[in-house]
């Protein structure tokens, strides 16, 4: 029931984004017709292409003729590659989606035991290297962040391969299962295929963690100092409990709350981020996928990359809302 609730009160963000994204395509810059006509073409040409595009008809005929289509699932045809802009998402989107998921593991797992380290010690030098961490996180962009990582990593040292997707050109595609190159390796035996698979992921995972770690670092941080700080851990050691219980049993339980809403609203950011990052490592996501139709304004592609955007976000937050009811019993009860 109260994931029937949430689902409904998220129908009119969907619907927004939507409208939004159907009147800013339109607004953009640039002609599709004067772009697929090329340099050389007449005006009458153009007029031609532009009616077999549709585009010479009026924004609301536009607009609730996308609607019908949107409404069977069609999300429409690229006009750059001629394909079904769905077909393009679901194939691209586990590329994305195994990107942003190992980002999002390995900033947990540097940013979260940083931020207890750093709440447990005030001060010190483990403080002052977290507020160093996420201050350079926050800071730098995740292009440059990116380039820098290539030109050190792969430029110099000669440590990681090169830049060029989701494998190098010796190794080739496993099985397809998930569409995650390390799971679909792993299924099918070929260690080899995962040991390159994860070699191209390591660096843009890396760029994405650290553009990511700072913010769960702080609030980590500042939850367990809270936390640590309350009436109810002063009766907990006045009890004899153990040390390693009142921190992480009950001190990390209530600091949990406030660093997964923060994971929350991370992944979203993420996954808005991963589109620089993509094209820095010509990762074959739908982050590429977008800025390569927005260049040549195609909008098929760039509405079903907003929508999938818009419709992860909202089943992000549902997730997010169920890990409370698990995290703390009492936001269930008063949901």
């Amino acid at each position: 029931m109260i994931v029937l609730r949430r689902l409904a009160t998220a129908l009119p963000s969907v619907g927004g984004v939507i409208v939004v994204t159907f009147l800013l395509t339109r607004a953009l810059p640039g002609d599709p017709a004067i772009y697929f006509a090329g340099p050389a073409a007449t005006q009458q040409a153009i007029a031609e292409i532009r009616h077999s595009m549709g585009f010479d008809r009026s924004l609301p005929v536009q607009f609730f003729d996308y609607l019908r289509h949107l409404a069977r699932g069609d999300l429409g045809t690229s006009l750059t590659t001629g394909q079904s802009v769905m077909s393009e998402l679901v194939t691209r989107l586990p590329a994305s989606a195994e990107l942003t998921l190992l980002a999002l593991v390995l900033s947990v797992g540097i940013a979260v035991p940083l931020g207890i380290a750093a709440a447990l010690r005030p001060g010190s030098l483990v403080d002052h290297a977290c507020r160093m961490i996420t201050t350079a996180g926050v800071s730098l962009p995740t292009f440059f962040t990116g380039l820098l990582l290539v030109y050190v990593f792969y430029y110099l040292a000669g440590w990681s391969p090169a830049p060029l997707g989701r494998l190098d050109v010796y190794s080739s595609a496993p099985a397809h299962w998930s569409g995650f190159y390390l799971i679909d390796s792993l299924i099918a035996g070929d260690f080899e295929t995962f040991r390159a698979a994860l070699a191209q992921l390591i660096l843009p995972a890396a760029t994405m963690a650290i553009f990511s770690l700072a913010p769960l670092a702080r609030i980590t941080r500042a939850s367990m100092i809270g936390a640590l700080g309350s009436e109810f851990l002063r009766t907990a050691r006045a009890s004899g409990l153990s040390r390693h219980r009142i921190i992480y049993v009950y001190a990390l339980r209530n600091a949990l709350l406030p660093v997964i809403t923060t994971l929350g609203m991370v992944f979203s950011f993420m996954l808005g981020a991963n589109v620089l990052v993509e094209k820095v490592f010509a990762w074959p996501g739908i982050g590429s996928y977008a800025v390569e139709a927005l260049i040549a304004s195609d909008y098929a592609p760039v509405q079903g990359f907003v929508l999938t955007m818009a419709l992860l976000y909202v089943l992000l937050n549902l997730i997010v809302d169920m890990v409370y009811g698990l995290v703390d019993p009492r936001v269930r009860l008063e949901a």
